[in-house]
């Protein structure tokens, strides 16, 4: 690593540390000697040229900054070290409404994209469709809950309900909303700021789709304010039903990823989820 590094920069590495995250892949920071830092990750279970397909690809059309990708090949990549002061205002809620609307505002002719993504090292398929209600069907809670059950962390009668509730997706959501560009797995742990704005997003799980399950996904841990949604209603209007409904049906798929990564308490969210679907 030492030698690409040189390779790639010129300058030799003084310091070195361990991140978080990352999946099963290991994730360090270092340090060089002409002053620039770099996020290295390296070894896991996914091919590691995926998650540089979807920085390039986030960086070329999202208005929201990301990492810039240095290097990669399937064992590793070499990215740009974004520094977060971890300092969360309301002012930092506001400015990433700006930007996440500016982006939700980058559309495509089909929902998915053209390659398959991942989300949490899951694998993400982005088979296109022009049909959102196919795509969310198949491509999202079906995939993820059949996956969830091959693995031994759903049983088949879940399976079944999801299955029932995608009968009834024509009743629940639009079949023709706008296909934003989503990061696709907004969470607090992926949003870096400082100095009262947002300086980048990391980790990135690709996808043109409905925005609404971007915004479904910012709230289910929280990390998504009343000052974002205030701020971002008052720039790109979200439609009634939102709060009241679809929010929770759009998180069923973040819960049915993280029942495949922890399993646990996260199947009985589902449960209760499905039950207020009457499945």
């Amino acid at each position: 690593m030492a030698h690409l590094i040189r390779d790639l920069t010129g300058a030799k590495i003084i310091a070195q540390s361990n991140l978080s995250g990352g999946g099963s892949a290991k994730v360090s920071r270092l340090d060089l000697d002409n002053g620039q830092s770099l996020v290295v990750k390296s070894g896991g279970k996914e091919s590691l040229e995926i998650e540089a397909t979807m920085l390039r690809h986030f960086s070329k059309h999202s208005p929201i900054p990301c990492p810039a990708v240095l290097y990669a090949d399937p064992g590793s990549l070499v990215m740009d070290f974004i520094a977060s002061d971890g300092q969360m205002s309301a002012l930092v809620q506001r400015n990433l409404a700006r930007l996440l609307a500016k982006q939700h505002a980058v559309t495509a002719q089909q929902y998915g994209l053209p390659f398959d993504t991942l989300i949490g090292g899951l694998h993400q398929p982005n088979r296109q469709s022009k049909s959102w209600i196919t795509f969310f069907g198949e491509h999202r809670l079906q995939y993820m809950a059949k996956a969830a059950h091959h693995e031994g962390r759903l049983t088949a009668g879940f399976v079944n309900r999801i299955e029932k509730l995608i009968i009834k997706l024509g009743d629940l959501i639009a079949d023709a909303p706008k296909a934003s560009l989503l990061h696709g797995d907004l969470w607090g742990g992926n949003i870096l700021y400082r100095g009262g704005k947002i300086v980048g997003l990391i980790d990135p799980a690709i996808y043109y789709g409905d925005r609404e399950i971007e915004l479904a996904f910012g709230t289910l841990f929280g990390d998504l304010t009343p000052e974002f949604f205030e701020h971002y209603s008052e720039i790109s209007k979200i439609e009634p039903g939102f709060f009241e409904e679809r929010r929770d049906l759009y998180n069923l798929y973040p819960l049915l990823v993280h029942v495949r990564l922890f399993g646990g308490s996260y199947v009985g969210s589902v449960d209760r989820i499905l039950t207020r679907f009457g499945v």
